[in-house]
């Protein structure tokens, strides 16, 4: 059964396509945050995410009109911001790209240490652990299971085969396993 959220977004999606300006606002507004968040996942920066979104944006608007199917809007939105994601990664230089790996890789095992880590609820220990995930990984995990995806919106969205999108899923449950056992568990 579809969500309400997801049935709004698709007769916002249609009304958008005819013309409706108020609708893609609200769109924008529904939308808007999953591919903050997506872009923010990829990216590993904030700002750098919210430019990626902004064009992204920009590009979803134009080419709206010729999108089929409105169901479909959400996996399609998120391929947008993930090329555009892509394109500035490929822009990156690769010490950079290692830099920013190895500063959130040392934070998340700092909070993962430290003794009031116990103490975070369990999302924020989810959360965690999926941002030290490398950034495909945890863009097919947090997709699938955050933003109520299937596997094949996921694997439009990151514009990647299906066959791929299970593999980084069994992957990165792996890891996430690894990296949420217990003190009791080793």
């Amino acid at each position: 059964m579809r969500r309400k959220s997801r049935i709004l977004e698709d007769y916002l999606v249609a009304s958008a396509k005819l013309g409706d300006r108020p609708a893609f606002a609200r769109l924008v507004e529904l939308r808007g945050p999953r591919l903050l968040s997506h872009a923010t996942r990829l990216l590993g920066n904030r700002e750098e995410a919210r430019d990626a979104v902004q064009d992204g944006w920009i590009d979803i608007y134009r080419g709206l009109a010729k999108l089929r199917d409105p169901m479909s809007f959400p996996a399609w939105a998120t391929r947008i911001v993930t090329r555009k994601c892509a394109r500035l990664i490929t822009g990156k230089t690769s010490r950079r790209k290692l830099e920013q790996e190895l500063v959130v890789e040392s934070d998340v095992a700092a909070k993962a240490t430290s003794p009031d880590f116990d103490e975070a609820s369990d999302a924020a220990r989810v959360r965690a652990a999926i941002e030290a995930l490398p950034p495909t990984h945890g863009a097919a995990i947090a997709l699938f299971y955050l933003d109520d995806m299937s596997v094949a919106e996921v694997a439009v969205a990151l514009d990647v085969p299906v066959g791929t999108i299970k593999t980084r899923l069994m992957h990165a449950r792996e890891k996430l396993k690894d990296l949420l056992k217990g003190e009791s568990d080793e």
